[in-house]
Formats: structure tokens, sequence, C-alpha cells
């Protein structure tokens, strides 16, 4: 069973601020280089952040680009190709599928629901969509444990592309653009064997996020997507953020590509896709800019009011090294102190953000290159991989200056699992969201 491991997919399945901050311009050197920018000299240092990000692509990540901020400074930057073929360059300021860092815009939403008095967090879901989620875990499954992942609802991945249980790859090409309805995803996570009694334990599903998005709609009389862009990526600020309204991402971006641990050889290109099934657990589009500046929002309190924010960063444990709270996690660097953010995964796409409490030190990556690493011979897990080690190098580099991101495997070396990913049952390969 694959667990937490912050790089790669932090939560794996394959998740925040309001003033406008420049996108990068466009770099015109070799795609072996990385581009960057900062607004001033001071605690970045340009030279190691660029240097990292090299040192991910020459791993074997086909390209990668990012945002680090610490107070006014900022920096951007991109190593690699945005296509493999043409061999064009990533750039910094690229649109990005992000995966499950949508958890958290959902999460907004409907915490803003509970400040109108709308929606109660400890209430039975059955009490708000007793047609949905109907008999006895409609009455015992409540609205935090859907945002909290305690819910013991079973993911829809497995079912929405049934060849992922068989090892094989056929199912995501032949639904590329099928477009699937929210109602008939959670039909999919209800009918999956549950994964613990309701509020037991922690385990990751994206049902759960299904089920909010309609519970949104359900409070709103509003398409969940239009809420959540009017009154969450509107009200932060943020311009290079949405939905997809089509398979095709609108504007600069870069090709996405899944080997699927294997499965595909050489990687697969899953660059338009259908995105009805990610909904509200995570169909958003973004840029690095754009969710730190999100993080600073929603943690500066221009989302939501303190006590909604308290009882978002209200956390259980995850047994991988996070503690999940309503959309979000805090994840704790040895020396450098504690984080907020989300991972994200789609196929073909791998993004993280973190930012510290108080939203002064941020780090958003994205890369195109998904689940490159390799099974052991043996099945137990996964072979280590310099991909994750160069990643979790780079968060360290970006997030604790101060602490040197030495080799993962050295015993002063922070701890691997900087970055959290999905809690797969054995034998599958249903990891789709992340």
């Amino acid at each position: 069973m694959r667990k937490l491991r912050l790089v790669g997919t932090v939560l794996g399945t394959t998740l925040v601020l309001t003033a406008t901050a420049p996108v990068a311009q466009a770099d015109t050197r070799p795609a072996s280089m990385a581009s960057a920018s900062s607004s001033n000299k001071g605690k970045l240092d340009d030279a190691a952040l660029n240097s990292g990000l090299r040192a991910i692509h020459d791993a074997g990540m086909y390209g990668i680009y990012s945002s680090v901020r610490d107070g006014s400074q900022r920096w951007t930057g991109a190593a690699g190709v945005a296509d493999v073929d043409t061999r064009r360059p990533v750039r910094p300021g690229m649109l990005h599928r992000v995966g499950s860092v949508s958890k958290a815009f959902t999460s907004v939403a409907l915490l803003q629901q509970v400040e109108r008095g709308r929606l109660r967090l400890d209430a039975p879901i059955g009490d708000y969509l007793p047609h949905l989620v109907p008999g006895e875990r409609g009455r015992e499954i409540t609205v935090r444990m859907l945002l909290n992942h305690t819910s013991g609802i079973g993911d829809y991945i497995a079912g929405a592309f049934p060849s992922l249980a068989h090892g094989s790859t056929a199912s995501l090409d032949e639904n590329r653009f099928r477009s699937i309805r929210p109602e008939e995803l959670v039909r999919l996570g209800l009918a999956a064997p549950a994964t613990g009694k309701p509020g037991e334990k922690w385990s990751y599903s994206n049902t759960n996020y299904v089920i909010a998005g309609l519970l949104l709609e359900k409070l709103t009389g509003q398409d969940a997507e239009a809420y959540i862009t009017r009154h969450v990526i509107a009200r932060a600020g943020l311009h290079h953020t949405s939905f997809p309204r089509t398979p095709y991402i609108q504007g600069p971006h870069a090709r996405m590509y899944d080997s699927f641990y294997g499965l595909n050889n050489p990687p697969r290109d899953y660059s338009d896709y259908d995105m009805s099934w990610a909904y509200t657990a995570g169909a958003l589009v973004s840029t690095t800019d754009d969710l730190n500046r999100f993080y600073r929002a929603l943690l500066g309190g221009e989302l939501i009011g303190p006590a909604a924010l308290r009882e978002m960063q209200r956390t259980v444990p995850t047994g991988g090294g996070a503690n999940y709270g309503l959309g979000i996690y805090s994840v704790d660097i040895r020396g450098c102190g504690r984080f907020w953010g989300h991972d994200g995964a789609v196929f073909g796409a791998g993004t993280l953000v973190y930012s510290s409490p108080d939203g002064k030190r941020q780090l958003a990556m994205g890369w195109n290159l998904m689940k490159y690493e390799r099974l052991k011979s043996d099945g137990t897990g996964f072979e280590d991989s310099p991909i994750d080690d160069a990643l979790n190098r780079q968060v360290v580099r970006a997030l604790c200056p101060a602490t040197p991101p030495a080799d993962s495997h050295s015993a002063t070396a922070p701890p691997r699992t900087v970055l959290p990913t999905v809690d797969l049952a054995p034998g599958t390969w249903a990891e789709g969201l992340r």
C-alpha cells in the first residue's frame, strides 16, 4: 500500500491573496536552463533556486515551473521542456491543471456558507442531501468528515476508470472526451468498498469533495464552479485561475505526460482531457503565482473570517507525516517550522503549494510528468526516485533558506517526506487525482 510521501503527490490522489503580483515574462534561454526574476535581492537566493530547478529537470522531469515568495520578495523560474517532441521550453507563469489543490477552494466556499448560517459542519450530510447520501451513511457522516476525509466513503477513480484496477490505462484513453455528471461520480464512490466507519480514520477520497460541490449547489442555488469563481477566485484577485470549459487549456501551457509507473512507455500525453471527472475535487487550472496569491488571501483572512479559518485548520493525522484539515493540510519541516498547503495530481500534471502560517514564505511548483516512479520487483512499493530527491531538496531550499538541502540520504537531511501521496489499495493502479 502506498502511503503519503511528500513528493510526486502529497496526498497523492493523485490542493490560497489579494495584492497583485506581476506575471513573469517569457524567457528566451535554452530549455535546459531555468529562468527567473525577483523583485529585489535579499533572502531569496536566485542562483540556488535556479540550480534546484535544473537539478529536477536533470533528474528526469520533463518540465517544471515555480514561484517563491519571502515577504515582498518574489522569484519565479522554469526549467525543461513543455513539449517533448518540439522541445518547446517551459516558461514561468504557464497555465497548469492543479488537481486537488482545488479542494481548498471548494472548502472555502462551504466555510463561507457556515459563516452565513446556512451550513453546520457537524450536521449529517443527509440533512442537506438525503437522496444523494441516503440511509445510515447520510445520518452518520457529517459535513466535516467529508472535508477532512474521515467519512469512510471510497474513491470513485477505480469505478470511473476501471482498466486501472487491472494494470491497464485503456480507460484513460477511451474516456478522454467523456463528460460525466458529479452525481454519477458519487454513485461510484458510494459503491466502492468503505475505507472505515464514519469518523474512524483518515482516508483520502475524491468522492468527498464531489459531494461537497453538490452540497454547495444545494445551499447557494448556483452552479458550484460558478459560485467558486465569483466568491473565491475573484475575491482572492486571481486572474489566471478557472474551471476549464472545454477539454483544452486556453492559453500558454505545457503538455502533460503520464508514465503510470511504466505502463505507458513512453509516457503518454494527457494534456487535452474532459475534466468533468474531477469536478470540484480537482478540475481547476491555475498558475504558480495565483496559487501563492490564493494562500496569502486565505491565511490573511480575506476569504473567510478567523473562526472559519480555525475550523479549516483543525486537523486529523494522516499517518504519513501530514495533518489534514478542511481542504488543506499542515506539514512540519525539521528545523524550519510548519507550513500549510496541498498537493495535486491529475493525469500528466503535478502541483505543490506550501505557505508559512503568516503567508510570508511561500512555494508553488508545477510539473508535467507524473507517475515516473517504478515499482519494486517484489511489488512492495516504489524504487527511490532521483526526481523525488531533487523535488524535496527544492522544497527545503525555497522554504527554509537557513537549512541546507542536504542529500536526502544523509543523517542531517530533512525528512524525505517533505511532500505528501494517495493511499492506494494493494494491487490497484487507481491513482488519478490528488
